[in-house]
């Protein structure tokens, strides 16, 4: 045989080996998600997703909002602008993706105009500086609908989500700080790490339906996350009555600065924080998971119907999945078996503390559809 051709015939096997090679890698991944997936959604969980899904569509109003208190976190509390409920822009984005995470369309199916009145009610909220508000929500709410909108332009590639969605990824790209991060108002000097793991969410599913969002606003992120970062154990106090809070080697800080506090659902953010930017292998990770499984018990029964709750817990169930096995399993197990003890007669969950039971049942749902896997913002 000719020198060429034992080139080409190299070239081919080589080719050939590393198309096998990549194909077992795909399904081995399959495999590893899949299965196990499988195996997590029964019977009872997909009948309280129904009844879950059936009681918010029968809370939202006409106007495609549901109705929720309007606050902030202060302290372990929850200050509320308002006695009354009123359309609330980020419950309702929430609502709208566990609906989504179930497979539903806008104006198609069950849920159809559900969505369509939803869609309508968040676009009608975009102010002209381009955040999306309504009734004094800050970027928590901001963050939520920009991650609803750019689910739904990926779906349907409508020119009107396109335009208000691509203003309001301008306007978190142009608020983030020095320190790489946001807090509760645009263009804050502070950060602090439950606001950016919303932030940085939302980039990066604007930018994977083809949103311009700079890449450097992602590792900005990443950096601040990075420092949030605790090494060693090096305080310990008490947090308003809930039990002693310490920075345990693996946690990471709301703040980086002093007082702070590093806990369950910092940590939960700041691992999924990392797994948006693209960071997956960094020990920084490993110990923080690490230090989830250790505090998850305690979180578990301290916070019962808090939105510290379901607010630690949609970013766990993202940090774990993409973890995958062996901890996604354990963790999905027992997360599951938790929200089907606590929902209500009538297919709720309650939230004492926060916004609502809309709010609670709106992630809950969200949490036990992961493994389903329909929306991409969810996948590695």
């Amino acid at each position: 045989m000719n020198p060429p051709m034992r080139t080409l015939q190299s070239l081919l096997l080589c080719g050939t080996a590393a198309l096998a090679l990549a194909c077992a890698t795909m399904a081995q991944e399959q495999l590893r998600r899949g299965a196990s997936n499988e195996l997590l959604l029964d019977e009872p969980l997909r009948e309280a997703v129904r009844r879950g899904h059936e009681w918010l569509a029968a809370q939202q109003h006409p106007d495609g909002y549901w109705p929720q208190l309007v606050g902030y976190k202060l302290n372990a509390d929850y200050e509320t602008l308002d006695a009354r409920p009123l359309p609330h822009v980020g419950v309702t984005a929430l609502a709208l993706i566990s609906f989504l995470a179930g497979g539903h369309l806008p104006d198609r199916g069950k849920y159809g105009k559900v969505l369509q009145r939803g869609i309508d009610f968040v676009l009608s909220c975009a102010q002209d500086d381009g955040q999306i508000t309504a009734n004094g929500t800050r970027m928590y709410s901001h963050a939520f609908a920009t991650l609803f909108l750019a689910e739904v332009y990926g779906m349907t590639e409508r020119a009107d989500v396109k335009r208000t969605l691509q203003r309001s990824v301008d306007l978190i790209c142009s608020s983030q700080n020095a320190e790489g991060g946001w807090r509760y108002r645009p263009f804050a000097r502070e950060s602090d790490m439950s606001i950016t793991v919303c932030q940085v969410l939302a980039l990066r599913s604007a930018r994977n339906v083809g949103i311009h969002v700079p890449i450097s606003h992602i590792r900005s992120a990443q950096n601040y996350v990075y420092r949030s970062a605790v090494r060693g154990n090096e305080r310990s106090y008490r947090f308003h009555g809930h039990g002693s809070f310490g920075d345990d080697g693996g946690s990471f800080r709301y703040q980086n600065k002093e007082p702070t506090r590093a806990t369950f659902p910092l940590t939960a953010a700041g691992v999924t924080t990392l797994y948006a930017s693209g960071e997956y292998d960094n020990p920084i990770i490993r110990d923080a998971l690490e230090y989830m499984d250790r505090q998850m018990p305690v979180f578990n029964e301290e916070w019962q119907e808090h939105y510290f709750f379901f607010y630690g817990h949609y970013y766990a169930v993202q940090a774990y999945y993409i973890t995958g096995d062996p901890k996604w399993t354990k963790y999905f197990r027992t997360i599951k078996s938790l929200l089907l003890s606590r929902q209500q007669a009538d297919g709720r969950w309650r939230c004492s503390t926060g916004p609502g039971d809309a709010f609670a049942t709106a992630v809950a749902t969200l949490i036990l559809q992961i493994p389903m896997q329909y929306l991409p913002i969810f996948q590695r």
